[in-house]
């Protein structure tokens, strides 16, 4: 039995939303590619606003940029590399770390923060970890399961984007 990746997808944001965590909306990405990646809040901590997004970037991502929310500010942290990499034709000397939006969600409603990230070529999983700053507390979206570990295994599971290549397409006569 063959698997599709849609449907995987579908089944990990069902199950992770299910659960309430920090979860990106599109979880698969192309190697390579360019991908629009929506963290989808889903809640503040406990009855609290929440009032800031962050957002590491792995040092794997190459490229990224984030979206714009009306009524929130932005922070753009960056860092250098330990090489220049060839980025849409040019140089690049140091790489976008961490994403901070800050703003006003209400606990009792959900949003989603959108980056523009170009996908590393190599298949595997990609860890984002985010703080959710709330008005009392915050929550750390932090942990990276043990390899073999099950994202969910984990209480406050890192969101991930999966890079895989696309699925062959079916053979079998319908």
């Amino acid at each position: 039995m063959r698997i599709h990746a849609t449907a995987l997808a579908g089944v990990l944001m069902f199950s992770a939303a299910a659960s309430a965590h920090v979860v990106i909306a599109d979880p698969i990405a192309a190697p390579g590619a360019y991908h629009a990646a929506y963290f989808r809040i889903g809640h503040g901590c406990d009855a609290s606003t929440t009032i800031a997004v962050r957002v590491e970037i792995p040092e794997s991502v190459a490229l990224a940029r984030p979206q714009p929310k009306p009524g929130w500010t932005l922070e753009i942290e960056r860092a250098p590399r330990p090489a220049p990499v060839m980025v849409e034709g040019r140089a690049e000397h140091d790489r976008v770390a961490a994403v901070t939006w800050r703003g006003a969600l209400p606990a009792d409603q959900f949003d989603e923060f959108g980056l523009l990230v170009r996908a590393p070529v190599d298949s595997g999983p990609i860890y984002f970890p985010v703080t959710q700053t709330c008005a009392e507390g915050e929550r750390r979206w932090t942990q990276i399961p043990a390899p073999g570990q099950a994202w969910h295994s984990v209480t406050n599971p890192a969101p991930v984007l999966t890079v895989t290549a696309p699925a062959a397409p079916s053979t079998h006569a319908h």
